[in-house]
Parts: C-alpha cells; structure tokens; sequence
C-alpha cells in the first residue's frame, strides 16, 4: 500500500511538473508567434506603404486606425499576451501592442490546438493510471508470492494440537535460508515444549497418586475409628473432624488435577450429575459447621436437572459457597433454590461483603477473612468456573448477607 502510494504520488508529481511546464513554455511559443508575426507586418509595412493586412480563417489583426470596431471580448485588453479567451465558441490567444500611437490587436484561434492538448493530457492521464495499476498488481503478486511460504508456515502453527505429541514443521527443499532458520527455531521450540509437558505430566501423575494415598488411608482409617462403639466422646469428635479434613484435601487434590487437565480433555471423562438430588446430600454433609450458631439451611425450590462435569469438582464448587455462607453468617436462615438452568442459588443473612471484596473475587483472590474449617476457597472456585465454563456471580452490601449464584453449564 505504501508502495502503491508513492507510485501515485509519483505519477501526480510528474504530471504537475509536466503540465506547468507545458504552460510555461507553451506561452513563450505564443509570445514569440504572435510577436514575430506582428513585427513583420510592421516591416512589411514599413517597406512597402501599400501593403495591406489580409486575415486568415485562425489569425486576425485590428488597428485602432481600422473602421472595423474590436469584438467585444477583446475590448480594454491591456497590453501583452492574453491566453485561453472565448470568443463565442471559439478559445483564442490575444496579443495586444501599442507602436508609434496606434493599438495592434492580433487575435489568434487555438481551439483547435487546445483540443488536441486536452486529447493528448487525457491519453496521459489514462496511461499513468493504467501504469500505476499494473505496478500494483504486479508488486501485489510479486509480495503474495514471496510471502506464500510464510503463510503457509503460519497454516502449519496454526494446525498444531497441544494434545499431540511428535509434531514439527516442515518446509521443502527449495525453501529460503531464512524459513529454514525460523522452522528450526519452531522444531526445536516444540521439543522443549514436549520435554517440559513430559515432566509436568510425570509429575502430576506421581503428585496426585503420593497424595491420594495417605489421604485414603486417613480417611479409611478415620471412618473405621468412627464405627468403633466404645470410643469416647471427646477423641470421637477429633476423628470427625480428621475425617471431613481428609475429605476436604482430597477434593482439593481432585480440583487442583483438574485445573491441570485441558477442559476438553476432561469433558470427555465427565458424569452425569442429578443436581436435585446431590444438594441435599452436600447440605447434610455441611451441617456440622452449623453446631453453635442460630442457623437453619431451609430449602426453597429444587427443580430437576442435571449436569456433565467431575462428581467430585461439582461437590466442591457447592459446597464451597455453602461453607462461607455458614461461616460468615451467625443467625437466621440460608435459604438454597436450584433453577432448571443448573443454577444453584444461595442467600445468606451473613455480615456480607463490601465492593472491594467482590472486586477481589472477580479478581480470583481470597474472600477477606480467615477460612476456618477448610474449603477449596473462592480463588480456586473462580478459576474453576473460568475453566469449566462455567458462572459465578456474587451480590452483597455490608451488614445485609450475600447472594451467591453458581450456574454449573456453558
């Protein structure tokens, strides 16, 4: 475009010069013309006293000794060189001259002339225009062309998978050194790149077995402790506690690999989850937060639906709002709805939030405040929803509870 440009810019240059330099010289040539042609009849004149002026069809001279008046266009003409007149249809040159007290008037006609130049200027015009386009689409061929192997290594980026492994880049043999260099660069790229997913992958692998394991065996052994009839109150309620922890880490283990998966990758591993009747289990599952505080869970409305996603990274998510609505709430009810749209709802008459608060929540940063008693945080929920697909919206005022709205779908 820029080339295109300058060509234009060019081309109007040329023709600017050009033209002013046919004006100026076309001038000249008129002054000489008319001058020498008027100098010689006055010499002809002064040669011979009975030499008369006869007019042709294109020149005719009028004296101010003549009886025949002026036409009315050339009337109070100053002396000199007058160019481009009409007189009637027809565009003359005009040269007005005073000698020994007597007004020379000659008066030539160039409509003839001036067509042909009109002619000729078009035919110029038409020539820099058809010149400036046919530079252009050569140049535009010219560049598509060497640009061709660059966009067909950009179409062979564009075309790699992140999930398949041995992929390189391959560019022929007639390619420039400069493509070859580039693709080299990329190849070598893609190797770290599988190197360094390699050891993401052994280390998650081995990271998520090492974890689960003790974590099973804790929660294995804290419910076996639990079925025992004789165990005593007080170390009753310290296994409870170890076992909702157990159960706590392990689904923060299961949100952390899946945050680590490729949401498509995980959808092709997902359940179907009756929303309508997990709830009430989550809820049950919850209800020991409430012991010492004036709190009821009340169940407003549970319409029947279902979702596809991880069992495990379902309950988290809900339960997480429902744990920070009961520790953030003293008194009253919690009411809970579940909308046919896999939108789970949740009011609180908690102390609420202040902007800043949800601001840092969109934000995926903490909610103020201590997280007592475990829970995946709202942080990680955030980017879990931004994951899956999935929406969270919070609203609160300070002193007037929250609402919380999870919708579990795209």
């Amino acid at each position: 475009m820029w080339l295109g440009g300058y060509a234009l810019l060019l081309t109007v240059a040329v023709m600017l010069h050009g033209f002013l330099v046919n004006e100026i010289a076309e001038r000249l040539v008129w002054d000489s013309l008319l001058k020498t042609e008027l100098e010689h009849h006055l010499q002809r004149n002064a040669d011979d006293p009975r030499y008369r002026w006869s007019d042709t069809d294109d020149l005719q001279l009028y004296t101010s000794t003549d009886a025949r008046p002026l036409p009315r266009e050339v009337v109070g003409l100053p002396e000199g060189i007058h160019d481009e007149l009409v007189m009637g249809d027809r565009e003359v040159l005009v040269l007005v001259r005073t000698v020994e007290g007597v007004k020379y008037t000659l008066v030539l006609d160039i409509t003839e002339l001036e067509s042909q130049e009109d002619t000729l200027t078009l035919i110029v015009f038409g020539l820099a225009v058809t010149l400036v386009l046919l530079m252009g689409l050569s140049v535009a061929w010219g560049l598509r062309r060497s640009l061709r192997p660059l966009t067909q290594l950009a179409a062979d980026i564009g075309a790699l998978s992140p999930d398949r492994m041995g992929q390189r880049i391959a560019v022929s043999e007639k390619a420039t050194t400069e493509l070859v260099v580039i693709a080299s660069a990329l190849n070598d790229y893609l190797r770290r790149h599988e190197s360094f997913i390699e050891r993401e992958r052994v280390f998650i692998d081995t990271t998520s077995h090492e974890l689960r394991t003790p974590i099973a065996i804790i929660a294995g052994a804290s419910e076996l402790a639990l079925d025992q009839a004789d165990l005593p109150g007080p170390a009753r309620q310290q296994v409870q506690r170890i076992h909702r922890t157990a159960r706590d880490v392990e689904r923060m283990i299961a949100l952390l690999l899946t945050l680590a998966k490729d949401p498509a990758r995980l959808s092709r591993n997902n359940d179907v989850v009756l929303l309508h009747e997990l709830l009430p289990d989550i809820i049950e599952d919850h209800q020991h937060l409430m012991q010492g505080k004036d709190l009821t869970i009340v169940i407003d409305a549970l319409a029947p639906c279902s979702v596809a996603a991880p069992l495990h990274i379902v309950q988290a998510a809900i339960g997480n709002l429902l744990r920070n609505a009961i520790e953030n709430s003293d008194r009253g009810e919690i009411h809970v709805r579940l909308d046919a749209d896999a939108t789970v709802t949740l009011e609180d008459p908690g102390h609420g939030m202040t902007p800043e608060d949800i601001s840092r929540i969109y934000a995926q940063m903490a909610r103020g405040g201590s997280r007592e008693g475990g829970g995946i945080g709202l942080d990680l929920l955030a980017r879990l929803c931004e994951h899956l697909g999935w929406t969270l919206s919070i609203q609160s005022a300070p002193g007037r509870g929250t609402i919380s709205r999870l919708r579990l779908s795209r």
